[in-house]
């Protein structure tokens, strides 16, 4: 079974990455050197993309950890109200995919914005939309990662003592000065660690400097890398594997600081009850309407304004009784595109749960029960393609499966398998991390009963641990199904014609300035988001803690 276990990992998700780095290396097959390297960053395009990617990048990391490390600490530290319902809407943009948040925020925003207009604070019409800048990738790459900020903070703050706070009442301590002293410098390594993993998922974002960057001609190198791909095919494939290769290396920086983060002022904490925070009096009025007030900017508007719209009669036309329709979704739901689209990211999305899930019941067996060396390394090798950015894996998996298979002569590329193979690849450490944990609760002895009454290791696995850590493996598999159902960033670069996928159609749309049918789409995934999400909450009592963010 671990060899098994082996050659599949090594199939999706080493083999890619390995062929990328070669490739990207040793583009004629010789000794590796750094000339394909040198030669694309001597290009003046090259240079520009990778500054604003840093710039960008940057920048928004910034705007991650002011406003998900200040909502962290708002919610962990104070009484506010309806908390339970303020984490869920906290992390809401994180489970929206980055295409439909750009479309939201570009409909929120607009000349022709169904919530500024009547207002009378939307640009005049005609105008141009202010997030086509620098500044409007920023703001969207910054709101949309601060939730893993938000959750990493949220994270250090519950596992700090309340002794410690309480002293600091006892000796007299204003709650600033206790939260500045004594809070803030043990998490400052959570802080850290978040800001380098929004950081990661800022340069490596596709649908949001896509959406606004393309016609805001502010290209950063997921964009570069999809243009030269879509712009030469498969003939640019050594090009785009050393672009894909110095977006690694940025990721690569990101995740090594993280680990640093999370290693420098480690603290050892032990005894007492989790922090309750301190009591905000007469200010918690004013604090919970400019807390509510930033979470109704970021999460419910923009999706507010991209219902209005999707029921809008045309671009441009005032949002009325008049002018409210149903057609957009009409027409959607009666495309053949939109049913194709809807039944390849269902289709796609539920294999790639089920295998992952079948996996990681597999693969938890090993490094959670008999902790062999090599299940370790294949534990950290599911990582690496979760870690990097989409198109950085979609590169790698075309590196591997552009021709066809050996010995079976079997070809993927241009075919939906490729976007399988893709996915099982991506999310594979979604449906692993839950389900690893749960294995890890199971008591010792119910495994050794059964061994003791002469029950094998496969015996054991199916009949005692299994029903065990089934609602975990569950839960990881429609964790998977949420990330693959609204993928964009390795699907744009796998898909071929008849084998769109949502996320690939509301691209498509808005490309050819069918916004609002582009918009009737996003609102129809968003739906179903949730709905997924309804589902998991509901598996909540009988998983272990942390597997969904949202749950306290």
């Amino acid at each position: 079974m671990l060899a098994l276990l082996a050659v599949y990992v090594g199939a999706v998700c080493l083999l890619p990455m390995a062929r990328l780095f070669w490739m990207g290396l040793a583009p004629g097959g010789g000794a590796p050197d750094l000339g394909l390297l040198a030669d694309q960053l001597a290009q003046p395009r090259v240079r520009t993309a990778l500054g604003n990617t840093l710039e960008a990048g940057a920048l928004a990391t910034l705007l991650s950890v002011a406003l998900g490390a200040g909502m962290a600490f708002l919610v962990a530290l104070s009484d506010l109200r309806g908390r339970a319902v303020l984490v869920f809407m906290l992390i809401l943009p994180m489970l929206i995919p980055a295409q439909i948040t750009a479309l939201a925020w570009l409909e929120f925003l607009g000349p022709s914005s169904p919530v500024l207009r009547p207002l009378g604070l939307a640009p005049p019409m005609g105008s141009r939309n202010p997030l086509y800048s620098r500044e409007g990738i920023v703001l969207l790459l910054g709101v949309e990662h601060s939730t893993i900020v938000f959750l990493a903070v949220r994270a250090a703050l519950r596992s700090v003592p309340d002794d410690l706070l309480e002293a600091a009442r006892v000796g007299g301590v204003r709650p600033l000065a206790a939260t500045a002293r004594i809070v803030l410098p043990l998490t400052l390594p959570a802080i850290g660690a978040g800001a380098a993993l929004a950081f990661v998922s800022a340069v490596g974002n596709f649908g949001i400097p896509a959406f606004l960057g393309i016609p805001g001609r502010y290209p950063m190198m997921t964009t570069l890398i999809f243009q030269r791909l879509s712009g030469f095919g498969p003939g640019a494939l050594n090009e785009v594997a050393a672009l894909a290769l110095i977006l690694a290396a940025l990721a690569g920086l990101g995740l090594v600081a993280q680990t640093l983060a999370q290693r420098l002022h480690r603290f050892e904490l032990s005894g007492g009850r989790p922090v309750r925070g301190f009591a905000l009096g007469p200010w918690r009025l004013p604090v919970e309407a400019a807390v509510w007030a930033v979470v109704l900017l970021v999460s419910v508007l923009p999706l507010v304004a991209l219902v209005g719209g999707s029921v809008s009669r045309a671009v441009g036309v005032p949002l009325g009784l008049g002018t409210v329709t149903l057609d957009h979704y009409a027409r959607v739901l009666a495309s053949p595109a939109t049913t194709r689209a809807f039944v390849n990211s269902t289709l796609l999305a539920g294999a790639a749960a089920a295998i992952c899930a079948g996996v990681a019941v597999v693969m938890a067996y090993f490094v959670a029960r008999r902790r062999t060396p090599l299940a370790r390394a294949l534990n950290l090798t599911i990582d690496a393609p979760y870690a990097l950015p989409g198109t950085v894996l979609a590169i790698a998996i075309i590196l591997v499966y552009l021709r066809p298979l050996p010995l079976v002569g079997i070809g993927l590329y241009g075919t939906i398998w490729i976007i399988l193979v893709a996915y099982l690849a991506r999310f594979l450490a979604l449906a692993l991390r839950p389900t690893v944990a749960a294995m890890a609760g199971v008591e010792a002895a119910m495994e050794e009963a059964a061994q003791v009454a002469g029950a094998r290791p496969l015996r054991r696995l199916t009949a005692v641990l299994l029903p065990q850590v089934a609602p975990a493996a569950m839960a990881g598999g429609l964790l998977v199904f949420m990330g693959a159902f609204n993928e964009l960033t390795v699907s744009i670069l796998l898909w071929s014609t008849g084998n769109e996928t949502l996320g690939v159609l509301v691209f498509n749309l808005y490309d050819l300035g069918a916004t609002t049918r582009a918009a009737a789409v996003s609102v129809l995934t968003v739906l179903a988001t949730l709905a997924i999400a309804g589902a998991l909450t509901l598996l909540a009592r009988r998983l272990p803690p942390g597997v969904l963010p949202w749950q306290a």
